[in-house]
């Protein structure tokens, strides 16, 4: 019986682990991984950027079995800093009802608390921004390893209110008052 093929699913260890069918786009990964700069990738709906991303999360999580017989797992061959686990923050702006105040708000801090608690970093700060900041800082800190974010569907929070532009406004100040640069 042939693979299955893996409609509607975006977790690549769930694709892995259950034997879908899934065309081998890792060299294209390695590619992106070793150029070490910060990359912004904009597609169309349904092509398949959620499933790149958690790809990428399993890969700097250092998930090495599930890339068993992919292309990046010979092109990492030899390389002794391949497969250690990063510090990997992700956040998936999709799944959250952002038609009120404050939701987009109650998002960052469910996602700051989980990785405070990780992490072991004091929450001494006001803004999640300063916070995010001080976790990159202390992840660093505790792994010796370089801190890796991916953000999922990062528009979701603005054109789910776009026909509330107070609303869509308050949010664009919130991603504003995040930034880590």
């Amino acid at each position: 019986m042939g693979r299955k093929l893996p409609l509607g699913i975006q977790g690549f260890q769930k694709l892995r682990e259950e034997n879908f069918l899934y065309v081998d786009k890792t060299e294209y990964i390695f590619r992106l991984v070793h150029d070490n700069v910060p990359f912004f990738l904009s597609r169309p709906r349904r092509f398949g950027k959620s499933l790149l991303l958690n790809t990428l999360k399993a890969y700097w999580e250092g998930k090495k079995d599930l890339f068993s017989g992919l292309a990046i797992e010979k092109l990492e061959e030899g390389n002794a800093d391949a497969w250690k686990a990063h510090p990997v923050f992700y956040f998936d702006f999709n799944g959250v009802n952002y038609q009120e105040k404050g939701s987009l708000e109650r998002a960052l801090e469910f996602q700051l608390q989980r990785w405070e608690e990780k992490f072991a970093s004091v929450n001494d700060h006001n803004t999640p921004g300063e916070r995010f900041q001080k976790l990159l800082i202390t992840a660093r800190e505790k792994t010796g390893l370089r801190c890796v974010i991916l953000v999922d569907e990062y528009d979701k929070p603005l054109l789910a209110v776009v026909e509330k532009p107070e609303l869509q406004e308050h949010n664009k100040e919130v991603f504003t008052g995040f930034s880590v640069y």
